[in-house]
């Protein structure tokens, strides 16, 4: 009989045990945009739009971003949401666009994603406008909001802007590493092409090649690097960075078109320690 008792208390135990578990995993997970910075809150007369992003402002280089539509007169957020948008940048008497994804939506309904590229910041005389359009079960929606986009806080290059060998100007900019280590790294870069002053297009199929250097250290280099090259699937160049110690790190580049011409950038040499464009991570 004792055993009996006992062996009813052990189960009743392991029972409200893993209750408790996976009451605790529901809480832990109850939040998606946890570690996101909500950078925005455009008030609408329908809806709120929110912008949430990675960093805690919006800045000069790569920047992920994340939107949610809450509908005011339901009180919930939508999960139905066709959206597109346009970042502008008004100086005097011009402006220009700035290359950018489309909004997708995320394993959370209710979550939309995608970045956009910056680059450079707004100033008293200078300064960015998003415009966001959006539609919901047939209508359409649309609003333009002043923004303002910071030089990164570290003061670090993620982001280059230059003119081709074949008279094009280019937009590439740094993605990742986000959070660089001693180990060999994921790298990916976006490259895109000016149309017009209003219009980026995605470039394929060239190469963007990595020699990482140490200027505090000799301008020594790192083994086991892979050059970028383009991954149809992300519209993005993918490789590895090889960072052999914590410390500023200048990523020099060139950037190598389909038909293996050098479009920007040159090799180290002992009379050429850096390249004309280049990344900078410190860690």
């Amino acid at each position: 009989m004792k055993n009996i008792k006992y062996l009813f208390t052990l189960l009743l135990f392991i029972g409200i045990t893993t209750s408790c578990s996976e009451d605790d995993d529901s809480v832990v997970n109850s939040n998606p945009l946890d570690g996101l910075h909500k950078v925005y809150e455009f008030q609408q007369p329908e809806h709120r739009v929110e912008l949430y992003s990675e960093k805690p402002h919006l800045e000069v280089g790569f920047n992920e971003l994340y939107l949610r539509f809450y509908d005011k007169t339901s009180q919930q957020y939508l999960t139905s949401v066709n959206a597109t948008w346009n970042p502008e940048m008004h100086m005097g008497t011009h402006a220009h666009g700035a290359p950018f994804s489309e909004i997708k939506i995320t394993a959370d309904p209710s979550i939309y994603s995608g970045f956009i590229i910056f680059q450079m910041p707004g100033d008293d005389h200078h300064y960015w406008e998003l415009s966001l359009l959006y539609e919901i079960e047939g209508n359409v929606f649309e609003f333009t909001e002043k923004i303002t986009v910071l030089n990164p806080t570290n003061n670090l290059v993620t982001t280059q802007s230059f003119t081709g060998t074949d008279d094009t100007h280019y937009v590439l900019a740094m993605a990742a590493p986000k959070n660089p280590q001693v180990a060999i790294n994921d790298m990916e870069a976006y490259l895109y092409k000016m149309e017009d002053m209003m219009t980026f297009s995605v470039v394929e199929n060239y190469q963007i090649l990595i020699d990482p250097r140490m200027p505090s250290m000799g301008n020594h280099s790192s083994p086991n690097n892979e050059h970028l090259t383009y991954r149809a699937d992300a519209k993005s160049y993918q490789g590895k960075l090889s960072l052999t110690m914590t410390g500023y790190w200048k990523i020099n580049l060139k950037v190598v078109n389909a038909q293996n011409e050098v479009l920007k950038g040159e090799d180290i040499t002992d009379e050429n320690i850096s390249s004309s464009i280049y990344f900078e991570l410190e860690f």
